[in-house]
Order: C-alpha cells, then sequence, then structure tokens
C-alpha cells in the first residue's frame, strides 16, 4: 500500500487549529465549562448524536439532534437548570484530526473542510468510580468564520449501539 504524499505547510496548519479547536471544546465539557462549548461551533451549526449502525442504515433519527448555536446554549440552560440526573463529568481522550476520505489537497482557502477524529469518553460518577461510557469519531465540518474555524456540523458517531445511562452532558 502506498503512502499518500506528504501535506503542505497549509494543511498542516489547518489540521493544528482543528485540533486546537477539538481538544478546547472536549475541555469545555470536561471542565464543567458547558456554557463556553457552544462557542465552539457556528452560528447555523447541526449537533447529531447517532450509532454509526443507525447511521449507516440511514437513519434519520439520533440520540440528539440540536440546530444553531442557539439550541446549544438551550440544552446548556436545561443541564444547569431544569434536568434531573446522578451528578457525573466526562473525560475525553481524542486522536489528531484527520482528513475525511476526499477531502485532502482540496485546498486549505475552502469554505468548509471535513475532518474526523476518534475519541474515547469516559465517565466519573460523583463517587469517583469510572468507566468508560463511549466510543467512536466525532464527523466534524469546519467553516472559517471571522478568521477562525468553527465546528458547522459534527455529527458524534458511536460505535456502540447501547449507552447504560441517559445522556445528559454533550459528548
Amino acid at each position: 500500500m502506498a503512502l499518500p504524499p506528504p501535506l503542505a505547510d497549509a494543511e498542516h496548519r489547518f489540521l493544528r487549529d482543528i485540533a486546537q479547536r477539538v481538544v478546547d471544546c472536549a475541555g469545555a465539557i470536561d471542565d464543567d465549562r458547558l456554557e463556553d462549548w457552544p462557542d465552539h461551533f457556528a452560528e447555523d451549526c447541526v449537533y447529531r448524536i447517532q450509532t454509526r449502525e443507525a447511521h449507516a442504515k440511514g437513519w434519520p433519527i439520533g440520540l440528539i439532534h440540536c440546530e444553531g448555536r442557539a439550541m446549544l446554549r438551550d440544552r446548556v440552560l436545561a443541564i444547569r437548570h431544569g434536568n434531573v440526573f446522578d451528578p457525573h463529568g466526562y473525560r475525553h481522550v481524542v486522536s489528531l484530526p484527520r482528513f475525511a476520505p476526499g477531502e485532502r489537497g482540496a485546498g486549505p482557502k475552502l469554505a468548509s473542510r471535513r475532518v474526523l477524529t476518534s475519541f474515547n469518553v469516559s465517565r466519573v460518577m460523583r463517587t469517583g468510580e469510572t468507566t468508560l461510557f463511549a466510543v467512536g469519531t466525532y464527523d466534524d465540518t469546519f467553516a472559517e468564520v471571522d478568521g477562525q474555524w468553527l465546528i458547522r456540523e459534527r455529527l458524534v458517531l458511536l460505535d456502540s449501539r447501547n449507552l447504560d445511562t441517559l445522556l445528559v452532558l454533550p459528548i
């Protein structure tokens, strides 16, 4: 199998910026700064969580579907003031992002770019009990908005079909 050609400097810079955005977005969740989480998304964003199996079968319904940054902010308000759940937090481990098929070499000056990032999310209960909660891929489309790359669409593809608890926090 032949290796792909090396990345151009502009592609390296783009992937570095995207990696920082992905890590900062996960960090907002991990550090319980949920109010900062929507700031990593474009105003007209879409955020969906779906199992990989359901996505492959073309099923349109997922576990969570939000359209627009305002809906993400509403979700945070519901978590803070409306939802009743056993207190817990997450700790993300994310891979370096990689270009989605067909995106590499497409040119860094495009209006949007699609990248894939693998993740593991551990759930930490208030008792200190820690379990592996979710494993999957962020299938992100990034758009350049006012000189910064923001998430225009995030499809969170879960490798598992089953979650063992109510999905409250964003993944």
